[in-house]
């Protein structure tokens, strides 16, 4: 049975928020063996869908003792991940420079929200502030409104959790070639520009206007935007090529020569309002109906409890249970090496630091403090 296209591969992940854990949770998902260094005190929490994968030691990395003994998983290490302000790793010990001197093939990976340099890097933030300097905030929203976050998938996860591990993936591949490993300095600020690329593109070709909620993809547009049902749901549209609006138009019953022309940015609102007035006659499930086998591109608004159990998604199986728990299957698929069922979080046993190149007592020692929780 495969173990995933990362079987063989170890990370050591010391426990932060969010972005990081996310980077670890993708690179175990694909099979990469992790252990996870976390405070004294801390259990192995099922619901931590953020920690599946892992085996979990908890260590006081302020005691020297504790701290060598880390060291000595450095050494057996292919990656490690963090993703403290800069400078905390450092002030431990375990910084880029003493770990690369002891383990020259690692790959350090960092996840900051404003990077290592730059003026911003000692200060605090938060996925809004990366964000919004990085310019990928101000265009969500309504017309005439603030802007609104997209939840923390553009800062912390997007541009921050998938970033590192795509930096780290990198490095593993130039490390065959060079056999050398190296710093991956991932940054949310980055990454969510990054991800404001296709924006930027738009906006170089004149197809931008730079007003909020006026524009193609972001509500603007009557043929791609978010429209209430009879049942107070909602029913999602984007048909955006003539074919598919054609189709749109078939499904719901409107004539095109009836209304105005699907282009004219000026008449716009008249056509958002005669869309809507035809969509709320029925609920959102009777869309799905109408619209289904069709390429017109609608699909029912589901909330994260209903996407778990769609037909397609239960079909392709989307989600699982984990120790109770439903979650998002590991992602992308492999035909050759599909990765193992997710687990979640487990208490490291000392037979895996052994198997990392730990001698049995330095293994016991770190393993200690988690199995009495």
């Amino acid at each position: 049975m495969s173990r995933g296209p990362l079987a063989g591969v170890r990370v050591l992940e010391f426990a932060g928020l969010a972005p990081a854990p996310f980077a670890a949770m993708v690179l175990a998902d694909l099979g990469a063996e992790v252990v996870r260094v976390d405070r004294p005190g801390t259990r192995a929490d099922t619901t931590d869908l953020l920690a599946r994968g892992r085996g979990l030691i908890t260590v006081d990395l302020k005691d020297e003792d504790s701290r060598d003994r880390v060291a000595g998983l450095v050494d057996c290490a292919d990656v490690l991940i963090e993703g403290f302000r800069p400078g905390v790793m450092e002030r431990l010990g375990l910084g880029p420079d003493e770990c690369l001197r002891r383990n020259p093939r690692l790959v350090y990976g960092r996840m900051t929200g404003w990077g290592q340099t730059g003026p911003l890097a000692p200060t605090a933030g938060h996925d809004i502030n990366y964000i919004a300097l990085s310019g990928a905030l101000h265009p969500i929203g309504p017309a005439q409104q603030p802007p609104v976050p997209p939840l923390n998938l553009v800062g912390d996860f997007g541009g921050g959790g998938l970033l590192l591990a795509v930096g780290c993936l990198a490095a593993l591949l130039e490390r065959a070639g060079s056999g050398r490993g190296q710093v991956v300095d991932a940054a949310m600020v980055d990454g969510a520009g990054l991800l404001t690329t296709h924006l930027h593109m738009l906006m170089a070709q004149g197809a931008w206007t730079g007003e909020r909620g006026g524009n193609l993809l972001d509500g603007g547009a009557p043929f791609y935007r978010v429209y209430r049902t009879a049942d107070g749901r909602f029913l999602s549209v984007g048909a955006i090529e003539p074919q598919f609006y054609a189709q749109l138009l078939a499904g719901l019953g409107l004539s095109d020569e009836e209304l105005p022309d699907q282009m004219d940015r000026e008449r716009w609102p008249e056509l958002a309002a005669a869309l809507g007035e035809c969509i709320v006659g029925r609920t959102r499930d009777e869309w799905e109906q109408v619209f289904a086998g069709t390429d017109a591109c609608v699909s029912p608004v589901l909330t994260p409890q209903e996407a778990a159990v769609h037909h397609h998604q239960a079909k392709r199986e989307g989600f699982t249970t984990v120790a109770g728990v439903t979650q998002p299957t590991p992602a992308p698929r492999f035909d050759r090496t599909p990765p193992p069922q997710p687990r979640a979080v487990t208490t490291a046993p000392a037979e895996l630091l052994i198997q990392w190149g730990l001698s049995a007592r330095d293994a016991e020692y770190l393993t200690q403090g988690a199995q009495g929780l």
